[in-house]
């Protein structure tokens, strides 16, 4: 199956415009994604779904593929699905814009499924959540599964509820997605849900409908770093000195 890297980009933000240009210690945040997806063993190609020529250009600046999408895209869903019909492949994988240290490895545990499930439309990726804080952070988003891996609600409430004392896993989910393609168009012409809107959460459509997202927990260690997303300029500085840390360029 020929597996497609796709990376949403647009120069709007309301905390942070032009934030695929900002600069992480001499590149630009959106090269950084580009090259991170590259490097993954199952993706085929790399491209960026952008309604901008300055992130157009940007990429074009460091040997790069991107394809211009309308501006009226009301979700990354809906560009990611506008730039998949001008190419050809089996599968779509969502890298969002914002993540510039994403493990490769994470990409490729994602798309496995897809690889030996002929049946499943969707996959996605958890891990353990370790830090008390993040509990109650509305921020980070949770997620529930069932007995085979597949997603059974998200929320940024704490789920499941400590109603007793039951020793348990809590999930936070990964913001990466793999689609098959033709699943792709399918989910952007879904109508919102309730459950969607209320939450703020877009893969939320995806239960809500009656399809299965499967949830892959990542055996990736470092995920302070791989799941780092940045949307504000205090956000830059801090990834920067996660890189320095690391001893990372």
């Amino acid at each position: 199956m020929k597996v497609i890297g796709m990376i949403p980009a647009r120069y709007a933000s309301s905390r942070m415009p032009g934030k695929p240009l900002a600069s992480i210690l001499g590149k630009s945040m959106i090269q950084r994604v580009y090259r991170q997806t590259l490097r993954a063993e199952s993706v085929d190609e790399v491209w960026v779904a952008t309604d901008d020529s300055r992130i157009a250009d940007a990429v074009a600046s460091f040997g790069g593929r991107s394809i211009m999408t309308s501006p009226d895209c009301a979700s990354g869903t809906d560009r990611l699905a506008e730039a998949a019909r001008q190419i050809e492949a089996d599968l779509i994988v969502n890298v969002q814009g914002d993540q510039p240290f994403i493990d490769p490895r994470m990409i490729d545990e994602a798309v496995g499924p897809l690889f030996t499930e002929p049946e499943l439309p969707m996959a996605t990726l958890i891990h353990p959540i370790h830090k008390v804080a993040d509990l109650q952070d509305p921020g980070v988003v949770k997620a529930v599964i069932d007995g085979c891996g597949n997603g059974m609600y998200f929320s940024r409430s704490l789920i499941p509820a400590p109603h007793h004392e039951v020793a348990h896993v809590v999930y936070e989910h990964v913001g990466l997605y793999v689609y098959r393609r033709d699943f792709l168009f399918t989910l952007a012409n879904l109508p919102q849900t309730v459950l969607e809107r209320v939450e703020g959460l877009e893969q939320l459509r995806v239960l809500e409908h009656g399809y299965r997202l499967r949830c892959v927990v990542t055996q990736c260690e470092d995920s302070e770093l791989s799941g780092f997303s940045i949307d504000t300029p205090d956000d830059v500085r801090r990834g920067e000195a996660m890189l320095r840390q690391r001893g990372l360029e």
